[in-house]
């Protein structure tokens, strides 16, 4: 069976260095903190699923509550902006990308409880294209 939120090893060894290093506490360290590519792994499953944290399978090792604080911290810490910023460049190096095409939007996503959209999506190329072409 096909899993798309498993996190291959080439995936992880572009991500893991964009991850913010944690250190563990000395005195009253508390328990282990669950790996970073489980919680990775539960953040796409929940992406790919759409279903909500708590439905996070426990096959994963991580509950979905990790998963999401994980995901706000590594927002905070802009790592999603780098990774996409890498995997751009990367695309750029090879030629494999048409700045035509490329759109970065969540405005699909329907606002929850009535919240209000907090601006317009930006256009990434210089300009958008012109109509008719």
């Amino acid at each position: 069976m096909w899993e798309p939120w498993r996190v291959s090893d080439g995936f992880w060894e572009r991500v893991q260095p964009l991850l913010p290093q944690t250190q563990r506490r000395f005195r009253y360290p508390g328990r282990l903190r669950v790996e970073d590519r489980r919680c990775l792994e539960g953040i796409l499953f929940v992406l790919f699923s759409g279903l909500p944290w708590r439905a996070v399978p426990s096959e994963l090792g991580v509950s979905g509550v990790t998963c999401w604080r994980r995901l706000r911290s590594w927002q905070e810490a802009g790592v999603w902006s780098r990774l996409l910023f890498s995997l751009r460049a990367e695309l750029e190096q090879r030629g494999a990308l048409e700045e035509a095409r490329l759109l970065v939007d969540s405005s699909i996503a329907p606002a929850k409880k009535g919240a209000r959209r907090l601006g317009q999506a930006r256009w990434t190329a210089a300009a958008p294209p012109a109509s008719g072409t």
